[in-house]
């Protein structure tokens, strides 16, 4: 039996209505910005509860747009998280600030306990993630930004569809950061974006910079940049916000089986805590296991495909040496040799899990 990683030929198998939407698109020449991306931002910013959204060509551009909306620049510090996908960090790097690493927490989320620490005169956000589509304490985290008056910016790419005791990841901060990457929990075919926002006045201004700083096509207020998404995608995108509460109800309740079955093994696999009023996306199935590598290659060997989310975190990372100095991380250092990523979209089928389980069982009772 084979269990994919990737969906995404199940995900686009039935493209009638996405192409049926292109063919208007292409026959009214909206190619640039235009009614179908407007239209994507009003519905997205509806769906997570937020007065402004803005759409950008992906998330990483949605962060980097999001840092210098607050006029975060050389000689500035931002406070994230040190196992995240190398897009956080590499964000803050664009803007010429210094990153400064914080441990994650035993939810592989940032510990928000060692946040004050980290600190200084020259701080001036926190880039919490919503890492693997589960939620960091937010309040925690806007009362320790509130206290020290510096910003919180979220990046929030995994988190669409999740909440935090009925409030949507990416509105907790003065900006939220979303991608549409094909594998997160709402996909576009090719690379897409957003920032949520309450505020007008940072609302305008990541506007005109995303489209060259221009307010018409005559005039133009700001040296801005070109991040803006294609309509094409956008349409891709509101066909996914049709669907997506259906999609996040499969993905809990195959994390509710694998979460209850593995449990058998707690001496071998730890599995992180699902925090009541938490929604998580389960963009990606993360667990502790002894022998992790070991078991990636048998379970490999069974067709299960498996991921490790990351070998190697940030502050260990070639890019991040060759400028600072080395740190320690020892939490993000121990997750690292033992995290395995195991698939549970929402194609997957019940006896695929049951196989999955099965497999695990049989390489524990070997090993």
């Amino acid at each position: 039996m084979k269990v994919p990683y990737n969906y995404l030929d199940q995900e686009f198998k039935n493209t009638n209505k996405i192409f049926s939407e292109w063919k208007h698109l292409i026959k009214s020449t909206d190619f640039t910005l235009g009614k179908y991306v407007k239209k994507f931002e009003e519905t997205f910013a509806k769906f997570v509860k937020a007065k402004y959204c803005v759409a950008t060509n992906n998330g990483t551009d949605a962060l980097i747009l999001a840092l210098k909306a607050l006029n975060i620049s050389v000689g500035d510090e931002v406070i994230t998280v040190c196992n995240s996908f190398y897009a956080t960090t590499g964000a803050i790097v664009n803007t010429g600030a210094t990153p400064v690493f914080v441990d994650c927490d035993d939810r592989y989320q940032i510990d928000v306990k060692k946040i004050e620490a980290k600190i200084t005169k020259k701080t001036k956000a926190i880039l919490p993630v919503h890492w693997g589509g589960a939620s960091p304490h937010m309040q925690t985290i806007c009362n320790i930004a509130k206290k020290y008056k510096i910003k919180v910016i979220e990046d929030a790419c995994m988190g669409i569809g999740g909440e935090i005791n009925g409030k949507h990841p990416g509105t907790f901060g003065e900006i939220g950061a979303f991608s549409m990457h094909p594998l997160k929990s709402l996909n576009v075919m090719g690379d897409g974006g957003a920032l949520v926002t309450n505020n007008k006045k940072i609302y305008n201004w990541i506007k005109m910079y995303r489209n060259h700083g221009m307010i018409n096509r005559d005039r133009n207020h700001i040296w801005g940049i070109n991040c803006r998404m294609q309509p094409l995608q956008s349409i891709v995108a509101m066909e996914g916000l049709k669907k997506i509460n259906k999609v996040l109800k499969i993905r809990e309740d195959n994390c509710k089986f694998l979460d209850n079955q593995l449990s058998k093994f707690s001496d071998k696999i730890n599995i992180p805590e699902r925090v009541k009023g938490y929604k998580e996306t389960h963009s990606l199935y993360m667990i502790l296991c002894e022998k992790r590598n070991k078991l990636k290659l048998f379970l490999e060997k069974f067709g299960i495909e498996c991921k490790i989310h990351y070998p190697i975190p940030l502050h260990l990372q070639k890019a991040y040496l060759q400028n600072y100095k080395k740190i320690k991380m020892p939490k993000a250092e121990y997750q690292a040799k033992k995290l395995l990523t195991i698939p549970i979209h929402q194609f997957i089928k019940k006896k695929q899990l049951i196989y999955i389980v099965k497999k695990i069982e049989a390489f524990y009772l070997k090993n």
